[in-house]
């Protein structure tokens, strides 16, 4: 989290909105947040299964998040400029927070009939474990640089010099190692905030026998938006490589990594 505030503020934001749980609340702004405050404004978001629109009740007495849509939705109040958003325990590198900040300050239109949204595009083989698959949102971009779909796919990995991965129902299916994939890392504009309240509350109305599972996901939230051409969404390749720990095994790959990058100079061994 602290090399994406340092280079969000390095590309040019201003503010950083975490969201958060609030029984961690304390212990969040005792460990990071009087860290930040000290660089940039700082405000904070509460995501509570509770927390549901138009006066709904949680009848199903569930505990487990209800996905990324809801946390987003959280900071509506918070938030009314472009705003990037990102997985706190990821690591995207430099590249994308530069051409997010100059997408979203030149070119998105706020006030567009569609939302105008942009994606970090990474490569596919610079997102991979050799500790076992991974699921990513492989998309479909058109000549122009626009995202057509993003499709979940599953257990990609490479065997032997060859990827290999499967869709929900398990049947193989074919990846090249070059296209583009999600990583959950989004430029938005204010007013698609507002969108996700109606939405959740859609979404909760017809829950069915998922209740206890199904997830108000931002990926899926977008996918149906594009199919319904009510938004258009930019791809913003990197050819940084991304870094995460989907494996236990995948911890001391990262570190190393990161190692690299300060002997390199990219980064100073103390950020902050």
């Amino acid at each position: 989290m602290d090399y994406s505030i340092h280079d969000a503020l390095e590309a040019g934001c201003n503010k950083v909105v975490f969201i958060i749980r609030k029984d961690i609340e304390a212990d969040f702004k005792e460990i990071i947040g009087k860290r930040i405050e000290k660089l940039v404004p700082v405000e904070y978001a509460y995501q509570s299964v509770d927390e549901l629109p138009g006066g709904r009740k949680n009848v199903w007495g569930r505990t487990k998040p209800w996905g990324t849509g809801q946390a987003v939705l959280c900071v509506k109040d918070l938030v009314k400029e472009p705003c990037i958003v990102i997985n706190a325990d990821d690591y995207y590198g430099k590249e994308a927070f530069v051409r997010f900040y100059q997408y979203m300050t030149t070119e998105m239109d706020v006030e567009a009939p569609v939302y105008d949204i942009c994606m970090a595009g990474f490569i596919l083989s610079n997102t991979l474990s050799d500790n076992g698959g991974v699921t990513r949102g492989v998309c479909s971009v058109d000549a122009d640089g626009y995202l057509q779909r993003v499709t979940e796919t599953y257990e990609i990995q490479r065997k032997d010099g060859v990827l290999t991965a499967c869709n929900e129902e398990k049947q193989p299916v074919f990846v090249d190692a070059g296209q583009h994939v999600s990583m959950n890392m989004w430029g938005l504009p204010p007013r698609f905030l507002e969108m996700l309240e109606g939405g959740f509350a859609d979404f909760l109305d017809h829950l069915g026998k998922d209740a206890m599972k199904s997830e108000y996901l931002l990926p899926k939230i977008i996918d149906k938006l594009l199919a319904e051409q009510k938004a258009r969404v930019k791809v913003l390749e990197t050819g940084d490589r991304w870094f995460g720990v989907t494996y236990k095994e995948d911890k001391p790959v990262v570190v190393a990594s990161i190692q690299k990058l300060i002997e390199q100079g990219v980064y100073k061994e103390k950020l902050f």
